[in-house]
């Protein structure tokens, strides 16, 4: 939550997220393209079922006072 910006943070709920995570297993990231405040990638992983899938995304970053922050993605 620290890295998502704080006009985004009230759309995300860290128990929602913290839950997501731990009940997957992560295999790999991989980055397809990236600017200086985007960020395309695959993240590879197993649900709980053992179930093979891929998150694909392409986030938006904006950096402030030397930070970078998480402000939102495109999922496909």
């Amino acid at each position: 939550m620290a890295t998502t910006h704080s006009s985004t943070r009230k759309f995300h709920k860290k128990e929602d997220i913290m839950a997501w995570s731990r009940s997957n297993q992560w295999l790999k990231l991989e980055v397809l393209n990236a600017t200086e405040t985007v960020v395309e990638f695959k993240a590879y992983f197993l649900d709980e079922r053992l179930k093979a899938n891929v998150h694909h995304e392409k986030s938006t970053f904006v950096k402030e006072d030397g930070e970078w922050f998480y402000v939102d993605g495109v999922f496909y």
